[in-house]
């Protein structure tokens, strides 16, 4: 079991921005998943991954294909408030899930 999280490598957002919008996804993911998908992903120990995507568009086409596979997602917009000037979508959480089902979305990418 492990969580993935895809982040827009297009927008060059600082380590305290993208570690915030990383949470963001993450937290919602679970608050949207099942209880005993949450419970089998703690009792491994929770893990979760950073992976790197180029742009919006490709973070789209990744969370059609999460949604392809039945996975739980969030697509996370900033609302534009400090770094950003205006609501930009910033990063895609999926899962948490059984590793090989959330391999067929994000098993290509690389670790930032």
């Amino acid at each position: 079991m492990k969580q993935v999280i895809l982040v827009r490598e297009d927008l060059g957002m600082p380590a305290g921005k993208l570690a915030a919008q990383v949470a963001h996804a993450s937290v919602e993911c679970v608050l949207k998943s099942d209880q005993g998908k949450i419970q089998a992903w703690k009792k491994e120990g929770m893990t979760k991954i950073v992976l790197g995507v180029k742009d919006k568009q490709h973070l789209l086409l990744k969370m059609r294909q999460a949604k392809a596979e039945k996975l739980v997602y969030a697509l996370i917009e900033d609302a534009g408030r400090t770094f950003f000037t205006e609501p930009t979508v910033t990063c895609l959480g999926i899962g948490p899930d059984a590793d090989g089902k959330i391999d067929k979305v994000s098993g290509n990418l690389k670790t930032l």
